[in-house]
């Protein structure tokens, strides 16, 4: 008679029942993210053209806030596959009490190894490192409108870690290890994938970085919850820098 496996593969290591369907969810999900984008530059494109004074500008506040909608999109087919072919449980998004602790400790590491690598490429691309930052912008672009920018906080610390953890560090990680790639290459391949949906290229390097401390803390937990955890910790000051803004 056949033995049973003495080590089942444990919820949220990638090879749970269902796991295969982890790159066809990433596939989907990241093709809605950037379909999205399209549709609505085209539809906002010109829209604001044509205004002599500022003061006659309409009010910027819940347009802007249409950039996050993109963001949405990306853990909206994971979610929808693991209803469909296997189990939300998969994923381990849902933090415990160990997620939360290993969460903060990684993202305290990832946001201090951020600001190691902007230090270092600072020579090279001086104020750009600045200027290519979209919460800049937003800020701006929302003037002194505190409920807008408080809304936009919320999203920054919570919906986005959510949405990209899922995608990334949820289905993609998940069909790569179904396929038995190695973790070391999990990683960095999640972390390639982190930085390049950013879409910051004078900050790739150090969002390179910071997308290997927030996948640690997946790939020591066996559970996305951590890495949810960690990215909203390295995203915690930036919403803070929204709320001071108003």
């Amino acid at each position: 008679m056949a033995q049973a496996d003495e080590n089942p593969p444990a919820v949220g290591d990638g090879l749970v029942r269902g796991a295969h369907w982890g790159l066809l969810a990433f596939i989907a999900g990241f093709g809605a993210y950037h379909l999205t984008n399209l549709v609505l530059t085209a539809v906002l494109s010109g829209r604001f053209t044509g205004f002599d004074d500022a003061e006659e500008m309409p009010d910027l506040g819940p347009l802007l806030l249409l950039a996050f909608v993109p963001n949405l999109m990306l853990g909206l087919a994971p979610v929808l596959a693991a209803r469909r072919w296997g189990s939300f449980r998969e994923l381990g998004v849902l933090p415990n009490l160990r997620d939360i602790k290993l969460g903060l400790a990684c993202g305290g590491f990832a946001l201090l190894a951020g600001y190691l690598t902007n230090l270092l490429l600072l020579p090279v691309f001086g104020t750009d490192l600045e200027s290519g930052n979209p919460l800049a912008g937003l800020a701006q672009g929302v003037g002194d409108h505190p409920v807008w920018l408080a809304l936009a906080a919320l999203i920054v610390v919570l919906v986005a870690p959510l949405s990209e953890e899922v995608l990334i560090r949820g289905a993609l990680w998940t069909g790569l290890a179904a396929h038995r790639v190695p973790q070391w290459a999990v990683l960095a391949l999640t972390a390639a994938v982190f930085a390049q949906l950013h879409g910051e290229p004078s900050r790739t390097l150090a969002l390179f970085v910071q997308g290997l401390a927030i996948g640690a803390a997946r790939l020591l937990s066996g559970r996305t919850g951590s890495s949810v955890v960690a990215h909203a910790a390295n995203n915690l000051p930036p919403a803070l820098l929204l709320l001071g803004a108003s």
